[in-house]
């Protein structure tokens, strides 16, 4: 069966998703600023924003995270984890880019050797329905990645946005668990037709050029090119790209202690900040941008694929959109495919 879901109910739907569901969601901070969090009342929503600068990622992967707390007493000690979840979640409204990002980060974090319960207990108890992107961004590329604006997997609810209404595909057995919603109606063909009509149209908006295939067969070659020295001029190492990148997933843990009460926290790091790896010793085997520029683009390009077969970069394009400088990822990408990195003849944009 095909369902619709009338804008006029949105709110009343958003009503009972909350008595049941603890829901996350883009919400809009100021001016042009989004960013996803947990929603306590229905009028925060906003998915008028096509990329938020936060992504959904946030909601498995928080930027910051109490792991446990312990506490010393004079005989013994006591540890309480924080890895439990107590209620069922919905993510509403991530875009299929971050959906897809969602997937590649699950394969570190839930790999076979080991799992973090932290990330684990989070999508298990999940169900995301995700918004399909009508009028992809000059700056998105997600087709070039393996993606595109109305790719479906990874999501459990597919949803359209038709103008009056929003097309809802039921895609998993979680999904499917949410037919019985007294708001969703039956689609009629007209609907339908609509949401074809807009999946091919914003099917030829985003970028297809980026040269990605045989990459990291490339980059193998590339390691000492003077390719490095050009590329990464621009790059002043502030980590927006990493920490707005819905993939990257570097974490530094400290122990915060006050007298016997203590906690440990997972915080977000950046392979482009110089203390990330700093050693011990004092050594530094990435002492300069050089260094740490090639780290970011051979983790996504190279190492990520050797590993899972597929490059860690969704084409989003938060790392353009918000970059301080104007490092265009895209750039970079067909420069390293040029063949011109020995002569190095004029630089990227």
């Amino acid at each position: 069966m095909k369902f619709k879901l009338d804008k006029k109910d949105f709110e009343n739907f958003l009503n009972d998703l909350l008595e049941t569901h603890d829901l996350f969601a883009p919400v809009q901070l100021t001016e042009g600023v989004s960013v996803f969090k947990k929603i306590e009342r229905p009028e925060e929503v906003n998915l008028n924003q096509l990329v938020p600068q936060k992504s959904a990622k946030e909601v498995f992967f928080p930027q910051s995270e109490v792991m446990f707390r312990f506490e010393m007493t004079k005989h013994q000690g006591s540890i309480v984890s924080k890895h439990q979840i107590e209620r069922e979640r919905v993510i509403l409204g991530a875009r299929p880019c971050d959906v897809e990002a969602i997937s590649i980060i699950e394969k570190v974090f839930v790999g076979e050797d080991y799992t973090d319960l932290y990330f684990f207990e989070k999508r298990k108890e999940t169900t995301i329905i995700t918004l399909a992107c009508n009028q992809p961004l000059t700056t998105c590329f997600c087709s070039s990645t393996g993606g595109g604006p109305f790719r479906r997997e990874g999501s459990d609810i597919f949803m359209i946005d038709l103008g009056d209404s929003y097309r809802l595909e039921l895609l998993t057995q979680k999904g499917k668990a949410f037919s019985k919603k007294r708001f969703f109606k039956e689609a009629n063909s007209k609907d339908i037709e609509l949401a074809k009509e807009l999946e091919e149209k914003a099917s030829h908006k985003t970028d297809r050029s980026i040269p990605l295939e045989g990459i990291e067969k490339r980059l193998d070659l590339m390691v000492e090119s003077p390719f490095w020295d050009r590329i990464h001029e621009k790059c002043i190492g502030c980590g927006v790209c990493t920490f707005l990148c819905p993939t990257c997933h570097c974490f530094d843990i400290t122990d915060e202690v006050v007298n016997l009460k203590g906690q440990r926290v997972r915080n977000w790091d950046s392979c482009l900040f110089p203390i990330y790896s700093l050693e011990t010793s004092g050594h530094n085997p990435r002492p300069t941008g050089r260094e740490r520029t090639r780290q970011r683009l051979m983790h996504k390009f190279n190492y990520y694929p050797k590993n899972f077969g597929k490059v860690a970069c969704v084409g989003c394009g938060r790392c353009i959109l918000f970059c301080p400088v104007q490092f265009d990822i895209r750039e970079a990408i067909r420069y390293a495919s040029a063949k011109r990195t020995q002569g190095m003849e004029g630089r990227p944009r």
